[in-house]
């Protein structure tokens, strides 16, 4: 589903503002995306819970539509978030916009994943336990890597992309429940399965138990991901785009132009959001 936003102009836009002046907008339908439709978006999202990006989006679309919006990321949800890391809401909203896929869940209802084979070679490979040989794990990982390419590799890849990437897993938990769980990317925030200790869960399968719940779930392995590195809370803090960016994503994270995105997007939330402090 295409996202809609200010600038766009076209047949279903058109289409947009007749859902939103059936529930009480009073816009003229022109298919022009402009200030008051942006404005009609907003107030829709504040009436049914969804966050107030003024993006029409997979789930402004989906609740338009009349469905259940029941799992999904709530404007107050990251409103309490910005609180909790004492940062400014138009920062938040700015990494929920630029850094979540845009949706946690995927079409069939589980969480949007992306398994990453060269993270379950790693893990195979690395000791777990009192008496593991090291070496022994990696020829294992290693005979594993010739047998099942597209699950075991040393290099990334492999990728299927949407629900299919569940299919991947499923057969990874296969050769081993937790260290496929671990090589995974969960959720809105894609936050990798490794790191559930460092967030305070249990167990890798109570990670990916709650990731599997709402997205309020998922913002709040976001939120102890920020808490856990002091480095990247301090970058988003001071609003150092480049830093975060770099911290969240990886050294290749300009590539992508995350910093730059991410820049854009809080001066536009922090226009529109009353709590946001000037940058």
């Amino acid at each position: 589903m295409t996202p809609l936003r200010h600038g766009d102009r076209s047949q279903a836009v058109s289409q947009l503002q007749k859902k939103l002046n059936a529930n009480g907008a009073k816009l003229m339908i022109d298919g022009d995306y402009g200030d008051e439709t942006e404005k009609a978006v907003r107030a829709y999202q504040r009436k049914v819970g969804l966050v107030d990006d003024g993006v029409a989006g997979s789930k402004t679309q989906d609740a338009l539509a009349g469905k259940n919006c029941s799992n999904m990321l709530g404007h107050a949800q990251l409103s309490a978030a910005a609180k909790r890391l004492d940062v400014d809401l138009a920062s938040v909203l700015a990494v929920n916009q630029v850094e979540s896929l845009g949706n946690g869940f995927a079409s069939n209802g589980k969480p949007t994943i992306l398994f990453e084979r060269h993270i379950m070679h790693r893990q195979l490979s690395t000791p777990m336990h009192e008496g593991d040989d090291a070496a022994q794990l990696k020829k294992h990982a290693d005979e594993l890597a010739v047998t099942y390419p597209n699950l075991v590799n040393p290099k990334p890849g492999g990728y299927a992309g949407g629900t299919v990437e569940h299919q991947r897993l499923a057969r990874a938990r296969m050769i081993d429940d937790t260290c496929a769980l671990a090589s995974a990317s969960w959720g809105a925030f894609q936050i990798m399965g490794y790191h559930w200790q460092l967030l305070g869960y249990s167990s890798v399968q109570e990670f990916a138990e709650r990731m599997a719940k709402s997205e309020a779930e998922q913002l709040e392995a976001f939120v102890r991901f920020i808490e856990a590195d002091p480095a990247l809370r301090k970058a988003l803090k001071a609003k150092k785009w480049a830093e975060f960016a770099k911290r969240y994503n990886g050294p290749n994270y300009a590539r992508n132009l995350y910093d730059i995105k991410l820049e854009r997007a809080y001066l536009q939330h922090a226009q529109c959001q009353p709590e946001a402090v000037a940058a």
